[in-house]
């Protein structure tokens, strides 16, 4: 099974999950749900605030699907070597 398919799973199930089993499953995991941000280093919240400010300034960006064709393509040629 797929993680997709294992969250959707997941999300169907916490809709219906009686409050004792939503508890219980919510306990197991508090310690990271309750982290209040991610935990970026210095080095790459930069960049990020880099990339932002190049898109707000109307840098060129592209479509998802182009990123997607970009990442095959690296993809494809990493599986090749």
């Amino acid at each position: 099974m797929t993680t997709v398919a294992i969250r959707k799973k997941l999300a169907n199930f916490m809709q219906v999950a009686d409050d004792k089993k939503v508890k219980a499953i919510y306990a197991l995991f508090e310690d990271e749900i309750e982290q209040e941000e991610m935990e970026y280093t210095d080095e790459f919240r930069e960049e990020l605030d880099k990339r932002y400010a190049y898109y707000k300034n109307g840098g060129k960006m592209i479509t998802a699907a182009e990123a997607d064709k970009q990442i095959n393509k690296i993809l494809q040629t990493v599986k090749q070597k």
